[in-house]
């Protein structure tokens, strides 16, 4: 089982991700993260921020993911992955995948800003910190259609959130493909 998480910078996809693979190895299943900022650091360092970079970059990591999911480990992709129709082509090309969209309002994600981005996003386009490119304020995010589970990180505590997820994967235990004791 792929799930494919998706959702701006700062809005819990990683810390939801890693409490749900840990309960599930702690409950006796197969699980790992593939999170974005560190495929990034390494698979994906030659890739930039562009439309085409970003969707080169999920496919990376939704290949990995398959190869893990082919083996019964359950796949927590934790990364923006802002455009619909990668997300589309994610869930053609591989079997078992699901979408959790993780959404959290800008004016949130602003108070929260742990990386410092989005105040740097809004900095004046001639300022030398200045971020382009940044999902939700100068980029792009697609917002999915038809997510198989929304989680507002906004409104709902990450441990909350972290418990919907859970929830869903086991839910959907006939995707998975093994299991141990």
């Amino acid at each position: 089982m792929i799930v494919q998480l998706c959702g701006l910078s700062g809005a819990g996809k990683s810390t939801i991700s890693r409490i749900v693979k840990n309960k599930l190895i702690e409950d006796g299943y197969l699980a790992e993260v593939i999170d974005g900022d560190e495929y990034r650091r390494v698979l994906c360092r030659d890739l930039g921020f562009s439309r085409e970079d970003r969707n080169e970059n999920i496919r990376r990591l939704a290949f990995v993911a398959d190869k893990l999911s082919a083996n019964g480990i359950i796949v927590l992709i934790s990364a923006i992955n802002p455009y619909e129709e990668i997300r589309n082509e994610v869930a053609k090309c591989y079997s078992n995948v699901k979408t959790v969209f993780i959404d959290c309002s800008i004016e949130n994600l602003i108070k929260r800003d742990t990386k410092g981005l989005y105040v740097r996003a809004l900095l004046a386009d001639d300022h030398p910190d200045k971020v382009f490119n940044l999902t939700g304020v100068n980029d792009n995010f697609d917002i999915p259609s038809n997510p198989d589970l929304y989680i507002n990180s906004g409104i709902s505590s990450i441990k909350e959130g972290a418990e919907k997820l859970y929830d869903f994967v086991v839910s959907h235990r006939s995707l998975i493909l093994a299991r141990y004791d």
